[in-house]
């Protein structure tokens, strides 16, 4: 049994009807690389049994205090079925990508079952009618609770459900020990909640004087201009209205060495790249409907704080900074650019303020007092009155580089989910893995009607992006060859004393004037002619596509 930390608990109690507090991801397998050449959908829940002993969280029901008085604890439960958790599926004729993405945006919008262990995954078959899916291919929808995992988190929680190798049934495997939890009583709960409120008493006493302390560092810091002011000012959207219930997915893909181009090209991080991509997209996307506002949109940016702050026993180790996108910039060159600065000053802010563990205020006193405080926030529309717009939420996470298998099936393509806030309607997740960087977006539905269109704007983001590096660097090496190609202007010849053309002699000779203190004459045209014994130089996208797309900067 474990107790959850102060983060993992923030999402529990963030939980809302409309608001679910789950991330997910959508993975295509290719089963011609299964012994056999295909996969059987037993296949697939008896390689997720194999492996899911390797990893608790599986296994993790929530158990609550009596009253809420205290933070909740994970057991092991004795009672896991597995085949509750998986289930099977097949999209309707003719099983195309809008289908396929209208179904795993419902089924992400439903809110797990917070009695089990609380994930869920989905086998997805009938994807014959979307280009570039192998044969028979099929589809993982997978969600599971931010409690349990984060970005980063996740990526490792990937590589324990799924093999590196076709033939896993080829691999010796440990014999299977699974360790089950017994239920606490009340009593024990009861107590426990009573020790841990004087511990947290202190905790949020000493941790305050430090918050305190840190905030005024920081403002010193900004007084001196050492620390970069964050954006509070950034304009409210369509995406800030509240949340509703249900959801819209979409995801474009580009190919990993065209953006990794682009980031050499222009001296830039990747994410700067894909940052600039989204402005472009959010752009095209809110000037067709003239809601395009005059200033910069701002996004929230998840930090791993793992690289801050060391390893901690919580699921969850994030932060999150804002970052302007600068979509008031229609050169796509120089708006990559201004992301560029932003990002680098969000950095710098991130490394310095508190106050990128905001997020850690939900979970720090007890569900009983926390959770009727975030009903009365979300009940009563109370985003509507948060000064700050931030727009949408931007992850970034970085796949395996090696290939993936589940029951034998290769991994031809993934896509992450992110989640809702009551006041962001809008979430972005990147994931590059094998070549390919896919940008998937989950959004509210009343926000967003037409994701497949806004797809398309993120497409045209990225070509206008690859159309100005090319010209750029064209235009770069043209210059640079007309420079060398350009010959130097030949040197006058010298004039010899005995050539040079005599100086008239005055009436009154002058008695020691050397030949170097002679100025040079007058030509007629009033030009003066070289001075003796001197030289002068003359100077001078598609619906329902999932094939990565092919534009090259090379």
């Amino acid at each position: 049994m474990k107790q959850l930390g102060v983060l993992d608990t923030a999402f529990i109690n963030l939980e809302t009807a409309n608001t679910p507090q789950h991330v997910g991801g959508l993975g295509i397998y290719d089963p011609s690389t299964a012994p056999g050449g295909s996969v059987r959908f037993k296949g697939v829940i008896a390689n997720f049994e194999r492996r899911l002993h390797k990893h608790t969280i599986f296994r993790s029901r929530l158990v609550k205090v009596p009253g809420n008085v205290d933070r909740p604890y994970w057991v092991q439960d004795a009672n896991f079925d597995v085949e509750f958790h998986i289930r099977h599926i097949a999209l309707p004729q003719p099983g195309d990508w809008r289908q396929l993405c209208i179904l795993v945006a419902r089924l992400h919008a439903r809110p797990l079952d917070m009695n089990r262990p609380l994930w869920e995954a989905y086998i997805i078959e009938g994807l014959d009618n979307i280009p570039g899916v192998p044969k028979g291919g099929f589809a993982i929808y997978t969600k599971m609770h931010h409690a349990l995992v984060d970005g980063a988190g996740g990526s490792s929680i990937m590589s324990v459900i799924h093999d590196l190798e076709p033939d896993p049934a080829a691999v010796p495997q440990a014999e299977a020990v699974v360790t089950v939890d017994v239920m606490p009583n009340s009593l024990y709960l009861a107590s426990s909640a009573a020790v841990n409120n004087i511990k947290n008493t202190v905790k949020m006493v000493t941790g305050g004087a430090g918050v305190l302390r840190d905030l005024g560092k920081m403002a010193i810091g900004m007084a001196q201009k050492k620390i970069p002011m964050p954006s509070i000012k950034s304009p409210r959207t369509r995406f800030n209205t509240p949340v509703g219930p249900h959801r819209v997915f979409e995801a474009a893909e580009f190919p990993l060495a065209d953006v990794k181009e682009l980031k050499d090209l222009c001296g830039v991080k990747i994410n700067d790249v894909v940052l600039a991509i989204i402005s472009g997209g959010m752009r095209h996307y809110l000037d067709h409907h003239n809601e395009l506002p005059d200033e910069s949109l701002a996004v929230s940016i998840p930090l791993d704080m793992r690289t801050r702050r060391g390893m901690t026993d919580e699921n969850n180790q994030v932060g999150s900074v804002f970052v302007e996108l600068h979509t008031n910039i229609a050169d796509p060159l120089k708006r990559l650019a201004k992301v560029y600065r932003s990002s680098q000053e969000a950095k710098v802010y991130g490394e310095s303020s508190p106050l990128v563990d905001v997020l850690r205020l939900a979970g720090v006193m007890s569900p009983a007092l926390t959770r009727p405080l975030v009903n009365t926030y979300v009940n009563n529309e109370l985003t509507r009155h948060v000064p700050l717009g931030i727009s949408s939420v931007v992850s970034n996470v970085a796949g395996p580089t090696f290939p993936l298998y589940s029951a034998g099936a290769q991994m031809v393509r993934y896509y992450g989910l992110g989640l809702l806030t009551p006041g962001v309607g809008l979430f972005h997740l990147i994931f590059s893995s094998n070549g390919i960087v896919t940008l998937s977006i989950i959004g509210d539905r009343e926000s967003m009607p037409d994701p497949a269109f806004y797809r398309e704007c993120i497409e045209k983001s990225f070509a206008e992006l690859v159309a100005a590096a090319k010209a750029s660097k064209t235009s770069s090496a043209v210059a640079s060859k007309t420079r060398k190609a350009t010959p130097k202007p030949a040197r006058k010849a010298k004039v010899s004393s005995a050539t040079a053309p005599k100086k008239p002699i005055a009436k009154k000779a002058r008695t020691t004037a050397s030949r170097s203190s002679i100025k040079p004459a007058k030509a007629k045209n009033g030009q003066e002619t070289p001075e003796q014994g001197s030289s002068s130089d003359a100077s001078a996208g598609k619906n329902g596509k999932v094939v990565p797309i092919t534009n090259s900067l090379s």
